[in-house]
């Protein structure tokens, strides 16, 4: 995901509270923590939620289909048909119901669309197959290493070097990564094709990131639309995957096929696939990129927590502490880039000072 949006300026945010009904500056302060506050919340709620159903319909007893890639085709459809129904409403109620207007027919964008698309597919199919191999109390560690693709591919694809701070911050992520499938083998509750699915899943995610910036234009800079487009699409992609993976025969015998409440879980699947893409763009947009990472990195540790006890495992010293190895160098990352994003925006600052009038 690519972290480019800042804060918003406090006077936005005062002028919209004061339409809101909140006068003053401590009125309008306490209403900015508020839905500060709510968003944050929101995302912990929606994200923590998603990776519980998905896991309970990848690899739970109540579902039991060894069909994963259906599973998350389907979850494709019912953000595709999500954002159909939001972008008609849009057209019908315009005053009510925003949606940015575009078509995933279009020819034009459809090619240009396409290898992202391919990429998103994989993303998403890696991250699921990886969840269903491995505990979720695991997946964070699992799928860990996607700020160190980032890193890398940011230099082989775009020839930008990073510092020196931020590789060593990679450094300890890796680290924590292999104390981390070093004590799952301990407690003998290592996958090792769950451990691969998680590092495919984090390369194909930083592929993602990195190309995202390439393709934005042709949507412009609409990341619903993106979110359509690349959903209606993969909706496609998935068909002659889940045929080669012979997910047919596993589907058309499944005694559940035709129970509502079967589909009633898959649906609840789809509604959190795409509900924790709004609540991310919506925690980004009331806090900024760096709160976003914060709050992403405690919500890991958390989630991770109540994993164990849902599940109720028992892990070693060890285990616990790869866990706030990667949790402490992805923080450190994320503010190591922020001091540099400062410094550049200054330095940018002072060489547009000393232009000559």
């Amino acid at each position: 995901m690519t972290d480019e949006e800042e804060r918003e300026p406090l006077a936005t945010r005062e002028a919209t509270a004061h339409k809101m009904g909140y006068d003053g500056p401590k009125n309008s302060l306490l209403a900015s923590y508020v839905n500060i506050a709510l968003a944050v919340s929101a995302y912990w709620v929606v994200s923590i939620l998603t990776v519980f159903v998905n896991k309970a319909l990848l690899s739970g007893e109540t579902v039991d289909l060894k069909a994963p890639l259906f599973i998350t085709w389907f979850q494709c459809v019912v953000s595709t048909f999500i954002c159909f129904v939001l972008s008609s409403l849009s057209k019908i109620f315009p005053q009510h119901v925003t949606f940015p207007e575009g078509s995933p027919w279009d020819t034009s964008i459809m090619w240009k669309m396409l290898p992202l698309s391919i990429l998103f597919t994989a993303m998403i199919s890696f991250n699921n197959l990886c969840l269903m191999y491995v505990g979720v109390a695991f997946y964070y560690i699992g799928r860990s290493l996607t700020t160190v693709f980032n890193v890398i591919l940011t230099y082989l694809v775009l020839g930008q070097k990073t510092s020196t701070n931020a590789v060593m911050c990679c450094l300890v992520i890796v680290m924590g990564f292999w104390l981390g499938v070093d004590q799952e083998n301990v407690v003998g509750s290592l996958s090792v094709i769950g451990t691969i699915f998680g590092v495919l899943g984090s390369l194909a995610l930083s592929m993602y990131s990195i190309h995202t910036k390439r393709v934005l234009p042709y949507v412009r800079q609409e990341i619903w639309l993106l979110s359509y487009y690349n959903n209606f699409y993969s909706c496609f992609l998935f068909l002659p995957l889940i045929a080669i993976d012979g997910e047919y025969h596993a589907i058309v015998n499944y005694p559940k096929l035709f129970t509502a409440y079967f589909w009633f879980l898959m649906t609840i699947g789809g509604v959190c696939g795409f509900a924790i893409g709004y609540v991310t763009a919506l925690q980004i947009k009331v806090t900024s990129p760096l709160t976003h990472n914060i709050s992403g990195t405690a919500k890991a540790c958390a989630q991770t927590v109540l994993a164990t006890y849902w599940f109720q495992e028992t892990k070693p010293f060890l285990w616990w502490a790869s866990n706030y190895v990667v949790l402490f160098g992805s923080g450190a990352y994320a503010r190591v880039k922020q001091k540099e994003m400062e410094e550049h925006h200054k330095s940018s600052l002072l060489r547009n000072q000393e232009k000559p009038v």
